[in-house]
């Protein structure tokens, strides 16, 4: 009996430990595999064009006349946005964010995938990178839409990946209660894991119907 009772405590506590661990946002989650592709595609694509984009930039410090590969047209030009100060927003090329950021991105996605368990204090962490990345790709796009007058390809690129980062990983830290037992149990979680694609949706239909808007003058030139 007494070895009976030891079993039965030792079992509780390993319950325990595991729920504290889901409460933690340190337990695996439904999908997680599937989190795991996506941050290293996203991490690996946002690295490339990243680094392509801070390659240009050098060229273009070194000869004012280079005409980075991405200046395609009147719109989709990278050397008009270059040239301004929003693309050195803290005193440096913007691109050198994404070349030191992605990484990480891309290292918790393989991570993942191999079946490793991270805590809740490194979560915590993703989830305030992702949401200044969203934060800062959201001004930029409003600059280069609005005050700059020409988008940037590459740049295009990068934004194309951070919204997708922020979506899943919130998503993710909010059913694993890394944002708090309320929001892992909110209806409104529910509704946007039901539909979470679709929603996805919405901030990509946003921003190219503003930039048909905005460039609407020189895309009719085109028809």
């Amino acid at each position: 009996m007494r070895q009976q009772g030891k079993a039965a405590l030792a079992a509780r506590d390993v319950a325990d430990d595991l729920a504290t661990d889901v409460d933690e946002g340190a337990g695996p989650v439904r999908g997680e595999r599937g989190l795991g592709w996506g941050l290293a595609g996203g991490g690996l694509v946002g690295l490339l064009a990243a680094a392509v984009l801070l390659i240009e930039r050098i060229k273009l410090a070194e000869d004012s006349a280079y005409v980075p590969t991405c200046s395609i047209n009147p719109v989709l030009s990278c050397g008009s946005v270059m040239d301004t100060p929003q693309a050195a927003l803290l005193g440096f090329p913007n691109p050198i964010i994404g070349v030191a950021a992605f990484p990480v991105v891309l290292a918790t996605g393989m991570v993942l995938l191999a079946g490793g368990r991270l805590a809740r204090w490194y979560w915590l962490g993703l989830q305030a990178g992702v949401t200044a990345a969203l934060a800062l790709v959201a001004w930029l796009a409003f600059q280069s839409i609005y005050r700059i007058g020409a988008l940037c390809p590459y740049c295009m690129v990068v934004w194309a990946v951070v919204i997708p980062l922020f979506w899943y990983v919130t998503l993710r830290n909010a059913s694993a209660g890394v944002l708090g037992r309320k929001a892992a149990g909110s209806r409104a979680l529910a509704v946007a894991r039901d539909w979470h694609a679709l929603l996805l949706l919405v901030p990509f239909l946003l921003l190219l119907a503003l930039i048909g808007e905005r460039f609407w003058s020189y895309w009719s030139t085109l028809l």
